[in-house]
């Protein structure tokens, strides 16, 4: 039986390179763990990635490389732990930071082996889409690219700092989750027959600050407070007249938006017969923006963490552990269920090799391939995770192998030790109480960062290298 299993899964890996598998990413915004209706939220409806889930494999203990937006696209798209990359948090606006030319990206890897690629939506990897001199996405393999930066302005309706190909677009009137469906639509219908894509979709939402359609907003009118006024960005003040709890409606209505946009890809793949041989993964850059508002344009986010702790720019589960989902009729079973931990540098390996390509061997690779883990099989060996990002609260390091999670100051100090296996919701501290745990991880994680501060590719000319 082992040997029958074995034959079909490699039967299966030929059959895929063969016919050249597609690749649609979708990497959405700050959206939460808990924030969809099949991973357990009772009122936002999203009908179409929950038929995706229905269709393939589900992750319970997918976790996104950092807490905040920049840091964790640049190790999806690298396999690289962000510190190695010298994206240390989110890019502010005319910083000069960006993810430098000599990162391997996997569409740089897919467009070598003959793939189209495009980047759909937020890039968040440079402090300028519009910088000849900042190295841009088709810097970074992609020869077609359309969206924004950090944040839509003034909200995601009619946003005004929407880029094609490096070049600044007169504002773009609709709302950017329509937008960039449009967008994917059309590039996916110019395609030619028997060539190989990898889109890359990174919608806006359901990052603040909001704006939907009316018809939205009335599907959740029982969530509101008084009538809908959307807060603005890209002004030098925040304009507090504006800054009034209204309630979850608006963001609940912005999710449904959300996933009534990403159904209309997936129904233009299926009517141009790409389905069956497109390997679709959704997953979001970290945890979501919580009631507990840390910003002005946070105001009317509720996301919901599925009831881990922390929220987005924290290293808690809240901020870290994200949705992902994984169709590819076939080869993932339908309707699975995995509960083992992976991280989104995991799919820079099993693209590259489930499309035929070879990650680079010159540089240190933190990704694993979970390929065996999609088909239902056994996941990687187990490995330790690493996180590191500059928390306001200073917990700026997390750790984990096995159960056990590790927390640690901006000196490197463990201060939380957490047995996720009992206490998910890292309410019970066991550092003084588990001495030899502690000792474990603080050594483990002690050597693990020295690696990446030593990496020779690590930039050490900008000012988000690590200390």
């Amino acid at each position: 039986m082992k040997r029958r299993t074995l034959i079909l899964a490699l039967l299966c890996t030929v059959t895929l390179h063969a016919a050249r598998l597609n690749v649609v990413l979708i990497n959405v915004d700050d959206l939460g763990y808990g924030d969809l209706g099949c991973y357990g939220h009772r009122v936002i409806r999203t009908p179409h990635i929950d038929r995706l889930a229905e269709e393939g494999l589900r992750f319970t203990q997918f976790y996104a490389p950092s807490a905040l937006c920049s840091p964790s696209r640049a190790a999806l798209l690298t396999g690289r732990t962000p510190y190695r990359t010298g994206v240390k948090s989110w890019i502010p606006g005319n910083s000069g930071i960006y993810l430098h030319k000599s990162e391997i990206t996997l569409a740089t890897l897919l467009k070598r082996a003959g793939y189209a690629t495009a980047l759909i939506g937020k890039w968040h990897l440079n402090s300028d889409l519009g910088d000849a001199a900042q190295p841009q996405p088709s810097d970074h393999g992609f020869a077609y690219a359309y969206g924004h930066n950090a944040f839509q302005v003034p909200t995601n309706h009619n946003p005004t700092n929407v880029y094609r190909n490096g070049h600044l677009l007169p504002p773009q009137e609709g709302y950017t989750a329509q937008l960039y469906a449009d967008e994917a639509i059309h590039w996916i219908e110019q395609r030619g027959a028997g060539e190989p894509f990898f889109l890359y979709l990174a919608p806006a939402e359901p990052h603040t600050t909001m704006a939907n359609p009316p018809d939205y907003n009335a599907m959740y009118a029982a969530y509101t407070r008084g009538p809908v006024v959307p807060i603005t960005n890209g002004s030098e003040q925040p304009p507090e007249t504006l800054l009034v709890s209204r309630g979850p409606g608006e963001y609940y209505a912005n999710i449904t938006y959300l996933d009534a946009q990403i159904g209309r890809v997936f129904a233009a793949l299926e009517r141009l017969g790409h389905r069956d041989n497109t390997i679709v993964i959704f997953t979001s850059d970290n945890g979501p923006v919580t009631s507990a508002w840390e910003h002005w344009h946070e105001v009317n986010a509720y996301g919901d963490t599925g009831g881990f702790r922390g929220r987005k720019a924290h290293l808690y589960e809240g901020g870290i552990r994200v949705p992902a989902i994984v169709r590819l009729p076939g080869v993932v079973p339908a309707g699975t269920l995995t509960s083992v931990p992976a991280t989104a540098m995991d799919l820079f390996v099993t693209i590259a090799g489930l499309c035929g390509t070879t990650v680079p061997a010159d540089r240190a690779i933190d990704g694993a391939d979970i390929a065996g883990l999609l088909r239902g099989g056994a996941g990687p060996a187990p490995r330790d995770f690493y996180w590191a990002l500059p928390t306001a609260d200073g917990h700026d390091y997390a750790y984990r192998r096995g159960d056990w999670k590790l927390i640690l100051t901006t000196q490197l100090e463990p201060v939380e030790l957490y047995n996720l296996a009992r206490d998910p919701l890292e309410l019970i501290n066991r550092l003084a109480a588990e001495p030899a745990h502690k000792a474990e991880l603080a050594a483990a994680f002690r050597r693990h960062h020295a690696a990446v501060l030593a990496d020779p590719l690590r930039p050490r000319d900008m000012n988000q290298t690590n200390k």
